[in-house]
């Protein structure tokens, strides 16, 4: 068998490109050579495709007068070789490679067996980079200070101990698959990070076992997933005779109990997806119901009232159910039971109407003026004490004469010793003065 079958053979078994291999052996073939031919300064190897052999030749410039025989040679010896050369161009010259001792021999496969190692790693990093974000299927070889070592064929896996799933024990000679996260180069070859948490591990899972996502008619829109306990995806189909949700569950749950077996029991909420906020997040903290939901932009809250027996299941076990659905929807959610909405309304009632009855005692301030100030922002006896003339005639109905007195009755109380203040009214402390606004006045 010739040389370039052997390359070829070697590039089929090891996943290395021919060209890779010739020049390993090229290299090979040059440094084996400069250990036999010392006087020799310029050797270069080329490879002959057409004979499928290396060619070992040496460089030497062309010169009128030859100063360096070991890089230089005169016109007319240069022409017997090449004839077309000129002077101050360099003429190529073949030489035969003499037998190699034991030293250049030894060289020679020190650097085949280098290169090949070299391409093989590459080889390996590369097939495996091209792989990041799928999953792969490998045979758990040992654990090392809680990482799982996994053979997943030309390479070996890591799986840390914040990518596995905590009910589950990996022991030699387990088969399990994982999401490839990261592919790193490193010194000794490829290192691969896989994962049994990452969320597009639950994504690839459905690809595999419902056909309808893996051919597009079928997407998963958004997941949100705590690994081991429970996930939720919203699901949307691009075809109106198909029920995504349907799809991804199977008859009789088969698509989708497979998932779970694989993710060790892992319990998943498939819900159809809705463009809608406050119609998505319905769905999202199913199977609790939902009685309304307010949305505040400003916040980028969802304020959600459930029936008094369903606040439980709707916050879910550590508040599970409540988390993912916040994450599904990409909103906060404020979820409350209706009687503890009416307890909160009848509380702010009872605060607002004492609060004004506290600031319509003050003198200069009446009824009325509290109501409007209240409207205005103006809440706390202490934030009264920090306006001016100008900031009071900006409420509405409160006219320069009024703002004036309501200035001199705060700084009148705010200077008055404590001895003197005969009720709580009357104390400059941050006092609360929430409530409704009365009817206008005209100051």
């Amino acid at each position: 068998m010739d040389l370039i079958h052997v390359i070829e053979q070697i590039g089929r078994e090891k996943g290395i490109e021919r060209e890779v291999l010739i020049d390993a052996v090229g290299a090979a073939i040059l440094s084996a050579s400069r250990k036999t031919l010392g006087t020799v300064s310029d050797l270069r190897v080329d490879f002959d495709q057409a004979s499928g052999r290396f060619v070992l030749y040496m460089v030497q410039n062309v010169v009128e007068e030859v100063t360096n025989p070991r890089t230089e040679i005169t016109l007319e010896e240069a022409r017997r070789h090449q004839p077309e050369v000129q002077l101050g161009g360099e003429v190529r010259i073949e030489v035969q490679p003499r037998g190699f001792g034991r030293i250049a021999a030894q060289t020679a496969k020190q650097v085949i067996i280098q290169r090949v190692r070299e391409a093989e790693r590459d080889s390996i990093y590369h097939s495996f980079k091209n792989r990041e974000g799928e999953l792969i299927t490998g045979i758990v070889q040992r654990v090392v200070k809680d990482n799982v070592i996994v053979n997943v064929g030309k390479a070996e896996a890591i799986l840390p101990p914040r990518e596995q799933l905590h009910r589950e024990d990996y022991r030699p000679g387990d088969r399990i698959r994982a999401y490839i996260v990261e592919v790193k180069k490193g010194t000794r070859g490829a290192t691969v990070l896989v994962s049994r948490t990452h969320p597009g591990m639950l994504l690839r899972l459905f690809e595999v076992e419902v056909p309808e996502i893996d051919e597009g008619i079928v997407e998963i829109k958004v997941a949100a997933r705590e690994p081991g306990e429970r996930a939720k995806i919203a699901v949307v189909s691009r075809d109106s005779n198909v029920d995504p949700v349907g799809a991804c569950v199977g008859y009789r749950g088969s698509r989708v109990q497979v998932i779970v077996r694989e993710l060790g029991g892992e319990k998943i909420d498939i819900i159809p997806w809705r463009e809608d906020p406050a119609s998505f997040v319905r769905s999202a903290l199913g199977p609790a119901e939902v009685q309304s939901v307010t949305t505040n932009e400003a916040t980028h809250t969802l304020h959600v009232v459930v029936p008094d027996e369903q606040l439980s299941l709707a916050i879910g076990r550590r508040g599970q159910n409540a988390r993912l659905a916040a994450k599904l929807v990409g909103w906060k959610v404020d979820i409350k039971s209706r009687s503890e909405l009416t307890r909160e309304a009848e509380e702010r009632t009872i605060q607002a109407r004492a609060n004004l009855e506290s600031l319509a005692s003050i003198s200069g301030i009446g009824p009325k003026i509290a109501g409007r100030l209240v409207e205005a922002g103006f809440t706390t006896l202490d934030r009264l004490m920090q306006v001016s003339v100008k900031d009071l005639m900006t409420v509405e109905g409160i006219g320069p004469k009024t703002a004036a007195k309501i200035v001199a009755a705060i700084q009148e109380l705010s200077a008055r010793p404590a001895s003197e203040e005969e009720s709580p009214a009357a104390s400059p402390e941050d006092v609360p003065l929430g409530g409704e606004a009365a009817g206008p006045e005209t100051a």
